[in-house]
């Protein structure tokens, strides 16, 4: 590839295409053993692989509540990661970036000891990239990167260079800053499919802002596989290279990228001349042990998931306590039972039971007039039913009430994507919720009929009868004495009456005491099985959509804690 060079070191102004025979046949072979058996396939590492499977777990999961261009990005990292996986483990793919001007190509030349890619001082430069391989069993990788045979050529041949270099598949990129859009869509696509990159800089442009904020920020999750090399130091006077590379470093960490320094991992920076080689021997023994350990790849995929994960942040994780507390599900199914009237329902039970209770143990002659009573009225054994329409609105006000105070504690705190869906589970949860609560307050109100009674009820009814007896037996000795049917005898007969007449309100009063007890009893249990009812309804058809929400999103979350290898 042509890279634009400017400065004094080619005076002559000419692009150096002349070179020795035995460079040119070394340049324009192609990979040897290009037909020979690939390499082993990549293998990732435990903690790798499952981040991977938790990050297509994530997929998954999300799919119904992301759209897809929110997963696009991490689709894209498991596509590459499968890619990469099933081609050779053996080599490393490095590519060689920087601006027109820069000395890529000469640089690229230097590590292959032999003229391969063009230089020179037109602009634009060529757009093609060229790959160079040091070993067999790379075809596969080239092929990836969508590199022609025509543009695979093979180093100098050096046992030293092999040697040292033996896996290293290296590619030369068009100018990142080339004014052809073609040259920067070939930049971009290569760099997301490489292992490694190593970016050339030189004294003028090392501060560029399109470089930093367009490739180095961005990238600065993959440190670990880049190499920051300050080119052309040939060109600064005195200590000027040392405070140029200090000034990169400096920019480098503003750009958030650790600095593999004191053996910290981190990019490696170094300053080199590619025109004289000061410097070239450092990076190709840095190059070496880079691609000797054969880590690069799976570092690359483990940065690309890093990035991945940290752009989907927003969607998944959130700083706050998610969930639905107890008290949120009490106070759910008080409003409920609130809207059906329970508190209300169980003092009518209890009024009704105390009603019957005073019914059986009042004396004949009360009972007398509340029968007359119900013969006038109807009896109300039945809870009744809400059929005004106010309350019926008023009803279904505190239904609505209920279920938006329930959608709003449920998605306090969630990522919008997911609280969204949860106040989506409870609006469709709460149609047809009034209706149903009206059915159920039907079926769990009171049974038709009387109360049940208690076992003591017989025996104050025998005693309200005997003092009625008593009563009777007195007025009839009374009379028969008026007549002159018994001899006059006032003490007995009155006696008997006014036992009669004061114990049958005794016996009332002290049956209406007694009758407490079991009619509270009564009310309170009309009242939980109501308050049971609205709350199975609510629970059926509002609490558990909304909690098989809450449910995904606690599975999404703990999938995501585990592809950025926290859970």
């Amino acid at each position: 590839m042509v890279d634009g060079e400017s400065g004094g070191a080619w005076d002559d102004g000419l692009i150096a295409r002349r070179v020795t025979a035995e460079s040119e046949q070394a340049a324009v072979v192609e990979a040897r053993g290009h037909n020979a058996p690939p390499a082993a396939p990549l293998a990732y590492d435990g903690p790798l692989r499952s981040r991977l499977d938790a990050l297509r777990e994530l997929i998954g999961l999300s799919r119904t509540r992301l759209d897809s261009r929110t997963l696009a990005e991490a689709g894209q990292v498991l596509d590459e990661a499968a890619a990469r996986r099933r081609l050779s483990g053996q080599h490393t793919v490095v590519a060689i970036a920087g601006a027109t001007g820069s000395g890529k190509s000469q640089l690229f030349n230097a590590l292959a000891g032999v003229t391969i890619s063009e230089t020179g001082v037109r602009r634009p430069t060529t757009a093609a990239p060229i790959a160079c391989s040091w070993s067999d069993g790379s075809a596969s990788l080239i092929e990836r990167l969508g590199i022609p045979p025509r543009l695979r050529r093979r180093p100098l041949q050096s046992a030293e260079s092999e040697a040292q270099l033996r896996g290293l598949v290296l590619v030369d990129l068009p100018d990142h800053d080339s004014a052809a859009v073609q040259h920067r869509e070939h930049v971009d696509r290569i760099l997301a499919l490489v292992d490694a990159v190593i970016w050339v800089v030189d004294p003028e442009k090392y501060a560029d802002a399109m470089l930093h904020e367009r490739y180095l920020r961005p990238m600065a999750g993959h440190a670990e596989v880049m190499f920051i090399v300050l080119n052309q130091i040939d060109r600064l006077p005195g200590e000027a290279a040392e405070q140029v590379l200090d000034d990169l470093r400096r920019l480098l960490d503003e750009d958030g990228i650790a600095l593999g320094e004191y053996g910290e991992p981190g990019a490696t920076v170094l300053a080199l001349s590619a025109l004289t080689g000061d410097g070239i021997g450092e990076l190709r023994e840095s190059l070496g042990q880079f691609v000797a350990e054969r880590g690069a790849p799976a570092r690359r995929i483990a940065a690309d998931v890093d990035a991945a994960a940290w752009r989907l942040r927003p969607v998944y994780a959130t700083g706050r306590r998610t969930g639905l507390s107890e008290d949120a599900r009490d106070d759910f199914a008080a409003r409920l039972a609130d809207s059906v009237g329970a508190t209300a329902a169980g003092e009518a039970a209890e009024r009704a039971w105390l009603r019957n209770a005073n019914r059986a143990c009042g004396t004949p002659w009360l009972r007398l007039w509340r029968w007359y009573q119900d013969r006038r009225e109807p009896v109300t054994g039945r809870l009744p039913l809400r059929t005004q329409a106010d309350e019926e609105a008023t009803a279904r006000q505190q239904v609505e009430q209920a279920v938006r105070t329930l959608a709003d504690r449920a998605s306090a705190g969630l990522p919008a994507p997911w609280a969204q869906a949860v106040r989506e589970a409870a609006v469709r949860g709460s149609q047809g919720l009034p209706e149903a609560l009206d059915e159920l307050t039907a079926r769990a109100g009171l049974p038709p009929g009387k109360p049940p009674r208690p076992g003591w009820w017989p025996a104050a009814v025998l005693a309200q009868a005997s003092m009625t007896l008593l009563q009777i037996v007195g007025g009839a000795w009374l009379v028969g004495q008026i007549v002159g049917v018994m001899a006059p005898n006032l003490g007995v007969p009155v006696l008997l009456m006014v036992l009669g007449i004061i114990g049958g309100p005794l016996v009332e009063w002290s049956c209406r005491m007694a009758a407490r007890g079991p009619a509270r009893r009564y009310g309170v249990e009309a009242e939980r099985r109501l308050r049971e009812a609205a709350a199975g309804c609510g629970r059926a058809r509002v609490l558990d959509p909304v909690a098989a929400e809450l449910l995904r999103y606690r599975e999404v979350r703990e999938q995501y804690g585990r592809v950025v290898g926290v859970g």
